[in-house]
């Protein structure tokens, strides 16, 4: 069965990358060649179609999210696992945006990453516990209350995140500042955030992703 299954590996650290290709290999897996970098990477993956590509996230010219995005856009049946050590709240609703396969850490043992692409063959998805526990605890509760804004608040929402002053929404909505102001402080409400200093531009920071997702 694994024998079959073709992979594609990129990573821009060369040493990991031989050492993940030499533990694949190992385990019975066909490789196709290593991409030290995320514009290679596409290239293969758009020529080559292989079952599976493991990327890390951070590389030259292309990041493994922008391989995944511009590999869906052309509807390859490539089914992707994303290899890193990155646990930030951002990275993880990213990776649930583009609806990737699998998410494993770098920090975890060979034998995790073995089950995720096994679990991939079988049609699931196989995600780290981190991730998960990091979904379940920080990402769902601030759905759930971004869920009780109204339209026009969730406008506005996105705007703060997108670093536009109170002023400039003002202007871009054509309604007064005071409106702007009103909304602000309803939604400081509904989420619970402290009413003094810059407790929403601090919560839209650390939410960017999750916001600009919506």
């Amino acid at each position: 069965m694994t024998k079959n299954t073709t992979i594609l590996v990129a990573d821009d650290h060369p040493i990991l990358l031989k050492g993940l290709m030499d533990e694949l290999d190992t385990a019975g897996y066909t490789l196709l060649e290593g991409a030290p970098n995320g514009a290679l990477a596409l290239n293969s993956i758009l020529e080559l179609r292989p079952d599976i590509a493991i990327l890390d996230i951070e590389m030259p010219l292309l990041s493994g999210f922008e391989v995944i995005q511009k590999a869906n856009e052309k509807n390859v049946a490539t089914k992707f696992i994303i290899l890193t050590s990155h646990k930030e709240r951002g990275y993880v609703v990213r990776a649930k945006k583009l609806n990737i396969s699998g998410y494993i850490l770098k920090d975890e043992p060979f034998s995790e990453l073995n089950n995720c692409i096994r679990a991939l063959l079988k049609d699931e998805t196989y995600f780290s516990i981190t991730f998960d526990t990091i979904f379940k605890t920080e990402v769902t509760p601030e759905l759930k209350k971004i869920k009780f804004l109204s339209p026009s608040e969730r406008t506005i929402v996105r705007m703060v995140a997108q670093e536009k002053t109170s002023k400039e929404i003002s202007q871009l909505l054509s309604i007064s500042l005071r409106t702007v102001q009103k909304h602000r402080a309803n939604i400081i409400s509904k989420l619970g955030l402290p009413a003094s200093g810059d407790a929403l531009t601090i919560w839209t920071t650390e939410n960017k992703e999750l916001i600009l997702s919506l």
